[in-house]
């Protein structure tokens, strides 16, 4: 095997991560709609809609924690992808059951599964790596395994549109299922590729026992969360983000005392990697609006609408909803974009027409064609895919004159890039004179191919970071902490996004977001001495 080439574990679990974030992504992408949906959702204002999607991806991000700890000490990598695997798919197969129960268990599945599933895969990459032949091409692999993350997320959001539209969010959501279903399957055709570094790590002497961690940190974790439920008032955004921000208490306490209980060897190296958690967490925050605030954003404040001459083609792949224009159906609306039914008596469905001009508006009767929401949500991955190969090759060529970045500089990076990006939503609030227009699209996608710049110089760097800093009996466990920092972003990014409708000017809802970035850009550039240091001695 030549020396530059990648190990041949990586096309399978590149196609098994492909597979499992189509079904995550094909979920995330019509959640918010499907429980907004009065018709054949649940009729959700944004406000709660934004609290339940946030509190959802929370703790989808959360028990990896649990996941990777348990796969370090009992279960081992393949065992907890598969129980993962097969818990996700099931969660979102039952997702296709409209029944409010039924919705709360197949979420509840979900959570568990992702907590199996997302640090073991990451950490198994990572092992596969830690040979030597390959050692040096641990970033570029990441880059690569990113990319297969964001082909399945770019393809899934064409299926559930077609999917949607032909027969409704139950095909939609049992799509989902069948992907990570597939995930498992090519999981499992490549094991003998990987298995050798299926390794369970053994004790160390200051490592607490899972009954101590169980008795110590979870039990204490639920109990904190039940704590928060009783307080008379919440006391940030709502009693479910109360509750998960009290609940995360002692799990960071669990990473506090892993730090102060390690041997001094190791010490530095989980001090910069708990640093660059925190500072993450922002990121996560602005980012994960992509489900939330970004999709009321394409929902209702872009042009949506087929341009003619393709209008056949998109109708043919059912890519397109059709809107027909009832001059009754806008007269009363309120702030929130849901217009009163005369029958129901109550607020109903989001309006298309709101903010489109009266001399565009179409005549009585007439339907227009328009994309489907929820494949917006696939401009992301588009940049993703397009973009690695393009910053891998920018990193090749710095490496290659002795000038690449650190790790810990790159993600210092991404966090301004990211910043950014908010700025082009300004200018889309401005061009949309605050939403009374239907803004260009082409800000929408703008302002997403600059934020995947950053996400690019960010997120696989951290899954490689950890990856190289970790002492090789923690691995899972600090992939969990990365994993933990994303769950409390994407909590934020819920709070953050239930705010929206409180912004009479738009524009200052994405300066806050900018603002936090670059806050969290400047702390880590103020870092990067200390970071960079550690970093070389331990890599």
């Amino acid at each position: 095997m030549k020396e530059r080439q990648h190990p041949k574990a990586l096309p399978y679990l590149f196609f098994s991560e492909m597979w499992e974030r189509f079904g995550y992504y094909l979920m995330i992408g019509i959640f918010t709609l499907y429980l907004k949906d009065v018709k054949e959702g649940f009729g959700m204002n944004e406000t709660e809609a934004s609290d339940l999607y946030g509190t959802f991806i929370a703790f989808v991000f959360l028990t990896p924690f649990i996941g990777g700890l348990l796969a370090d000490r009992v279960l081992g990598y393949r065992r907890s992808i598969t129980i993962g695997g097969i818990m996700m798919g099931l969660g979102y197969s039952l997702m296709a059951v409209h029944d409010k129960n039924a919705l709360y268990i197949a979420m509840l599945l979900v959570i568990l599964g992702n907590g199996f599933f997302k640090p073991n895969i990451s950490a198994l990459l990572g092992n596969v790596y830690n040979d030597e032949k390959y050692k040096a091409k641990k970033d570029a692999g990441y880059n690569i395994f990113y990319m297969g993350i964001n082909i399945g997320a770019f393809v899934c959001n064409f299926f559930g549109a077609a999917l949607y539209n032909i027969y409704g969010w139950y095909a939609a959501f049992l799509a989902a299922g069948v992907g990570m279903f597939i995930g498992i399957v090519i999981f499992w055709l490549g094991t003998k590729h990987f298995k050798h570094v299926d390794v369970i790590k053994p004790k160390a002497e200051n490592d607490m026992s899972l009954l101590s961690i169980f008795g110590v940190i979870l039990l204490p974790a639920i109990g904190f969360g039940m704590l928060a439920l009783l307080l008379p008032e919440p006391l940030v955004g709502s009693k479910t983000t109360d509750a998960f921000l009290f609940g995360c208490i002692p799990v960071i306490f669990f990473y506090g005392r892993l730090l102060y209980k390690s041997p001094a060897e190791e010490k530095r190296p989980i001090a910069a990697m708990l640093a660059i958690f925190a500072v993450v967490i922002t990121f996560w925050a602005v980012f994960k609006q992509n489900g939330s605030t970004l999709n009321t954003w394409a929902d209702r404040y872009t042009d949506r609408e087929v341009p003619t001459a393709i209008q056949p083609i998109m109708s043919g792949l059912f890519l397109a909803e059709e809107i027909k224009y009832e001059k009754d159906s806008v007269v009363v609306m309120d702030e929130q974009f849901r217009v009163k039914d005369k029958k129901l008596k109550e607020w109903n469905y989001p309006a298309y027409f709101k903010n489109v001009p009266a001399e565009k508006l179409p005549k009585e009767g007439e339907t227009i064609y328009a994309f489907n929401t929820n494949i917006f949500q696939s401009v992301n991955p588009f940049w993703v895919i397009a973009m690695t190969p393009l910053v891998l090759a920018f990193f090749g060529f710095l490496n290659r004159k002795g000038l690449e970045p650190s790790t810990p500089t790159k993600i210092a990076f991404g966090l301004l890039i990211s910043g950014l990006s908010c700025f082009v939503m300004v200018g889309a609030v401005y061009a949309s004179n605050n939403g009374m227009l239907k803004s260009s699209a082409w800000w929408f996608i703008s302002s997403y191919a600059v934020i995947t710049i950053g996400e690019l110089f960010l997120s696989p760097m951290g899954l490689s970071l950890v990856s190289k800093l970790s002492p090789p009996r923690l691995t899972s466990l600090m992939m969990g902490g990365w994993f933990l920092a994303t769950s409390i972003g994407n909590k934020m990014s819920g709070v953050l996004s239930s705010l929206w409708d409180g912004y009479e000017d738009k524009a200052n809802f994405f300066y806050v977001n900018v603002v936090l970035l670059c806050a969290a850009s400047l702390l880590m550039f103020l870092m990067l001495k200390w970071l960079n240091k550690i970093f070389a001695d331990y890599k």
